[in-house]
């Protein structure tokens, strides 16, 4: 069975690693699809944090990364899918996920939505974290992989 999992990945960090890796050893194919929300500012063009994904992810056999730019259930069905994952960190991240999901079933009503609790040792990662740590020059390497650490220094150099 497939499933997605969808998110900005602004940039994407080992909490998000995390979730798919576990995700991967579940569902026969994990579909990492970075999507656009209008209501964020991004730090990262639409390519680059699908670049960013798909390079920190190459290893994983069964996964593949897509980037969309529309509602998340119209994905679904184009594609026949029907298991989103989602990753909690903390309990607040359950209220909104959780409005999300009702809505996403109210549109789409053969999807269901599966969440995994990010593993303790990245509950505390946010990719707003992240980058409000470069942005004032501290080490983020234990956070997000390598390539993805210079391109937020690349990106926050003149801060």
């Amino acid at each position: 069975m497939k499933a997605v999992y969808p998110g900005s990945f602004d940039p994407i960090t080992y909490g998000h690693i995390d979730i798919i890796k576990r995700s991967a050893e579940i569902f026969e194919k994990i579909i990492v699809l970075v999507t656009y929300n209008v209501r964020k500012n991004y730090s990262f063009s639409f390519n680059e944090r699908t670049e960013m994904a798909r390079d920190s992810l190459r290893d994983f056999r069964n996964v593949e990364i897509i980037s969309h730019d529309g509602l998340l259930v119209d994905f679904l069905k184009k594609n026949s899918i029907k298991v989103v994952i989602r990753g909690l960190r903390v309990i607040s991240d359950f209220e909104h996920e959780l409005q999300m999901a009702h809505a996403n079933k109210a549109l789409y009503n053969n999807m269901e939505t599966f969440f995994l609790m990010t593993d303790n040792e990245y509950s505390y990662i946010s990719s707003s974290m992240v980058k409000e740590i470069v942005q004032f020059g501290g080490d983020v390497t234990s956070w997000v992989p390598e390539k993805v650490a210079i391109k937020l220094k690349e990106l926050y150099k003149d801060n």
